[in-house]
């Protein structure tokens, strides 16, 4: 049958991707934060056999494609995923499927990425759906700054911390400090008989904690560091950092709606939010965050888009 360019447009916004055959799409089925049940896993595979060419490919941001897929078939499809309570989608100029690593079960994660994923998913994925951006807009959350989701390359990117509180009085100064030798990037160094952490090269990703024998660093407090305005493509910008370690999820959160909102209410159409960052300065960005301007004009910017 001949599909239109005006079908194509259609299902492409409720995530069915034409393939390079002309013929048939790509389903692209979205996971709330890179984990899928037994379950889920076997209904994508049964969609495969039925429906598509047998294959399922994982996109870079864990989401799953099948291919092949006819264009009559296609709300059998989107039928077929729902009884394991999944969907099709992650398209179009809005906020994109959140990514998430691994750090829920990591050895080295310091925050539940995948239960904050799927917190961000519920309220800015789904929340946001109706709301139309500038262009799309990613979410990455990172266990520690490992960064292997690499989140400063997304338009928002979190990754979780861990800043070292020294107790000076109890440091011995000894001469093979247990910090100095964990510590990945030299940040930590003995001087004048005190241990010593350069705050400016420390990453706080908590490998010095429980090292000490005599409990010089035992604390960490845990944070978000939030980066802003990344991009990967071909055109390239890591993310800036915000200068204030978050304490708080819901912090966090709100610095998310923050980003969204500024960038619905001063991006321009078909414009990135990096390239948003660049224009206003990241000294202005960061002050628009950090208030609650965008918060309180959020009815306004949106002008009845229906987020909730």
């Amino acid at each position: 049958m001949e599909i239109s360019a005006e079908q194509r447009k259609k299902v492409k916004g409720e995530g069915f991707l034409s393939n390079n055959d002309g013929v048939h799409f790509s389903a692209r089925i979205i996971t709330e934060n890179g984990v899928l049940t037994a379950k889920q896993l076997k209904n994508i595979s049964e969609v495969a056999d039925k429906y598509g060419n047998g294959d399922i490919a994982f996109t870079s941001r864990l989401t799953l494609e099948v291919p092949g897929i006819n264009f009559e078939d296609i709300e059998a499809v989107k039928e077929y995923v729902a009884r394991e309570g999944m969907e099709t989608g992650g398209t179009g100029a809005k906020v994109r499927p959140v990514v998430a690593c691994k750090g829920t079960v990591c050895t080295f994660g310091l925050i539940d990425t995948q239960a904050l994923a799927k917190e961000i998913h519920r309220r800015f994925y789904k929340g946001y759906r109706a709301v139309a951006l500038p262009h799309k807009f990613k979410i990455a959350v990172g266990g520690c700054p490992n960064n292997c989701v690499k989140p400063e390359l997304n338009d928002l990117g979190i990754v979780g911390q861990r800043v070292p509180v020294l107790d000076v009085e109890a440091c011995r100064g000894c001469g093979k400090c247990s910090i100095v030798q964990t510590c990945p990037v030299g940040a930590a160094k003995v001087t004048e008989g005190k241990l010593v952490i350069d705050p400016a090269v420390c990453n706080n990703c908590g490998r010095c904690a429980q090292v000490c024998y005599f409990k010089a660093l035992t604390h960490q407090e845990a944070g978000y560091k939030v980066y802003v305005g990344g991009r990967w493509g071909k055109k390239i910008r890591h993310g800036t950092a915000l200068k204030t370690i978050f304490t708080s999820k819901e912090e966090v959160l709100d610095i998310i709606e923050k980003a969204i909102l500024l960038f619905k209410d001063q991006g321009k159409p078909g414009e990135r939010f990096a390239t948003l960052v660049e224009r206003l300065g990241m000294e202005q960005v960061e002050k628009q965050l950090l208030a609650d301007d965008l918060l309180q004009r959020k009815e306004e910017i949106l002008g009845g888009s229906g987020a909730c």
